[in-house]
């Protein structure tokens, strides 16, 4: 994934270094702008075993910003704002690992630096005993989860801040 640049951006952003499970580190750049929820809709897409976008419906390519030619064959941590704790990814990946469907409040980037908020459903796909990918289902947050969620997460962070647990360094 390429570093987001300051004329991605409209308006002033505030820069920051994301670190990933696999080592890989991205710059990005967040503003405060907020897009909400398009009411009734939902936004649907699939990935590989690695998380590689192999599908998106038409609400995942509004919502995030991308075309969908740059989410197809993108790891879905395109999305991943520094404001997600560490700790909620690992949760999501050891349950779908496991075979078991993951449910979970998630901050979104946008490609422009700004966010959105999902409730998140991740299913394993399993064929034959085996799970060949995922699929992820994201609807509308309800706002008084949304504020918990901003508030568990701001104390998940603090907690990870240790430089040998942090995950996202601001």
């Amino acid at each position: 994934m390429r570093d987001m640049q300051p004329e991605d951006v409209p308006g002033q952003g505030t820069p920051h270094v994301v670190r990933y499970f696999d080592g890989s580190a991205r710059v990005v750049i967040t503003t405060e702008h907020e897009t909400l929820f398009p009411t009734g809709e939902l936004i649907v897409s699939q990935t590989d075993l690695d998380g590689i976008i192999t599908m998106c419906n038409e609400a995942f390519v509004r919502m995030s910003g991308y075309s969908r030619e740059q989410l197809l064959g993108a790891p879905h941590s395109i999305l991943r704002h520094p404001d997600m704790p560490r700790a909620a990814f690992a949760d999501l990946w050891t349950t779908i690992s496991d075979g078991k469907r993951w449910s979970g409040y998630v901050k979104n980037l946008r490609r422009d630096g700004g966010f959105y908020w999902v409730y998140a459903t991740v299913i394993p796909k399993i064929r034959g005993g085996e799970i060949v990918g995922h699929t992820s289902v994201r609807r509308q947050p309800s706002r008084t989860k949304v504020a918990a969620a901003e508030q568990l997460y701001v104390t998940m962070r603090r907690d990870e801040a240790a430089p040998a647990a942090a995950e996202v360094t601001s």
